[in-house]
């Protein structure tokens, strides 16, 4: 019955190779102690029942995961999850990346990846309260700890008001720092709301992840302690490094 289940869920004309949604599988399996870390997998026909495909592709996850750094193979022995230990990246009422690390990491930074300034689409205009079509200043970041990439992320802000935030945010590597300049000493987060998808072009290419890799997606507004929105954000995390912890907002 497991493997009947597991082998329903595959999507085979979803456009994501069945080989990664198989590895992909496996890591969640890791995650949630299905496979124990620092134990022995089942052997490949095991595997390959449980997920309804055949031994050649339960043998290329495998070959990927160990790639990644998830699995060890030794030979004679079979293959063993390794230890990983993922950050807790906290989403409160304040949620800042270089305090939300801290004692998991070392080091924290942030990159300014790109700036511009664009119209307010939509979703971003109704985020900051703006009208549709006026000028926000788009910023795309990558969060790094300890020199891996942990998150990449844009963030929109008023033009008008937040003329040069870009600039700050190049020269110090902080969004709190930056408001600061403009006067925001603090915000709230005031809604989050979480999703997660495989990774695209970009996100593999900052964050350094291998094709068919899940993120983490947060879409958030910031707010002023009286309620005036004025960041609108969203941010992807590599599920392979970081879960998502929630508390009350």
């Amino acid at each position: 019955m497991v493997g009947r289940l597991a082998a329903d869920s595959i999507e085979r004309r979803s456009g994501v190779s069945l080989w990664r949604q198989i590895a992909d599988k496996m890591l969640h399996a890791i995650a949630i102690g299905d496979f124990v870390e620092n134990t022995a997998l089942p052997p490949e026909v095991v595997l390959a029942e449980r997920y309804g495909v055949n031994r050649h592709t339960v043998r290329s996850a495998i070959s990927a995961l160990v790639q990644e750094g998830v699995l060890r193979a030794e030979q004679g022995r079979g293959t063993f999850v390794l230890s990983r230990k993922r950050l807790s990246y906290p989403i409160s009422a304040r949620t800042r990346f270089s305090t939300g690390l801290q004692g998991q990491t070392t080091e924290r930074h942030i990159v300014l990846l790109a700036s511009s300034v664009e119209p307010a689409s939509h979703r971003v205009a109704e985020g900051l309260g703006l009208a549709r079509g006026a000028e926000v200043i788009r910023l795309e970041t990558r969060g790094e700890a300890d020199g891996r990439p942990v998150s990449r992320a844009v963030g929109w802000f008023e033009a008008r008001r937040f003329a040069g935030i870009d600039a700050a945010m190049a020269e110090t590597g902080s969004i709190t720092t930056s408001l600061a300049r403009f006067g925001i000493d603090d915000y709230l987060r005031q809604s989050t709301v979480l999703s997660a998808r495989h990774a695209d072009a970009a996100d593999l290419a900052d964050l350094d992840l291998q094709p068919g890799a899940i993120v983490l997606v947060t879409v958030a507004v910031n707010v002023t302690p009286d309620g005036q929105p004025i960041q609108f954000s969203e941010s992807r995390f590599p599920a392979e490094r970081v879960e998502l912890k929630l508390s009350a907002l």
